[in-house]
């Protein structure tokens, strides 16, 4: 793959568009942290992380709202835009609510648009499922028809693809109804119940779940040379410290949040 290298003097840069399974946690959500959160791990200073996931977000809301053209205002040639959704397009909510084969496809296609008429690399992410296991172990399939759109666009429009939904799926039925609970934010021991974190949370992730799946997002990304595998670190290191994740105090997450959204109007999707 040829790479369209970032001005002289100036790191390339990766945003994230998603949803609350890849934002960067504040300090009052431990231990619940984002994939994205983690991905700075397995990256060297060549490239930056801009993580722009956003809770409560699918494919629709995020565009509406003006992140996505926050992200593409700041964005320069050489740049990247990982993006995945699908955690919560099914809601019925008519803000959030996309049809897998329908608006979801209109939605995530706009992304790639956007991200290419600004010589950027768009990069398809299918999420993670949900920790859903039967008394069998057989993991179900809550995303349903999302990762299978997702997938299908990417072919049409020749987008690199990081199958994250896959491996997950691989992931939690090796692990098992309980050593699955491990990547989850399921409360240890010792550890206090804060008022914003729901224990036993099967959608969101753990530090160590987090570390993992930003592991496979940086392996995925090198393998497949859509980035420059010298950008990529530390992928054989198996112990990280909670510290090293960067939680965000609260205040700082509060104006990224109100910060990176732009007041111009989106255009409509399949425009």
């Amino acid at each position: 793959m040829t790479h369209s290298a970032p001005e002289p003097g100036r790191r390339a840069r990766i945003f994230v568009a998603g949803d609350s399974t890849a934002v960067t946690r504040p300090v009052s959500h431990l231990p619940m942290a984002g994939w994205a959160q983690a991905l700075p791990l397995f990256l060297t200073d060549a490239v930056e992380v801009v993580n722009c996931a956003r809770a409560r977000a699918s494919s629709k809301s995020f565009r509406e709202r003006g992140r996505l053209q926050w992200i593409l205002e700041n964005m320069a040639p050489g740049d990247y835009l990982v993006y995945g959704f699908g955690q919560i397009d099914w809601k019925p909510d008519p803000g959030l609510h996309t049809d897998p084969f329908g608006s979801f496809v209109d939605q995530m296609r706009a992304y790639a648009t956007g991200a290419r008429e600004r010589q950027g690399h768009p990069v398809i992410l299918l999420p993670f499922e949900r920790r859903r296991i039967d008394r069998h172990g057989n993991v179900t399939r809550f995303l349903g028809d999302y990762p299978v759109a997702a997938r299908r666009l990417a072919v049409d429009e020749h987008i690199p693809v990081i199958d994250l939904y896959g491996q997950s799926l691989a992931w939690w039925e090796e692990l098992g109804p309980e050593n699955s609970q491990d990547a989850f934010t399921y409360l240890r021991p010792g550890e206090p119940l804060l008022e914003i974190v729901q224990d036993a949370d099967n959608v969101h992730l753990r530090p160590e779940g987090a570390v993992e799946c930003a592991r496979f997002v940086a392996r995925s990304l090198a393998e497949q040379q859509v980035i420059p595998a010298h950008w990529v670190r530390g992928l054989d290191v198996t112990s990280f410290s909670y510290r090293q994740l960067g939680w965000l105090d609260d205040a700082t997450f509060v104006q990224r949040t109100k910060a990176r959204v732009s007041t111009s109007p989106a255009p409509e999707a399949g425009a």
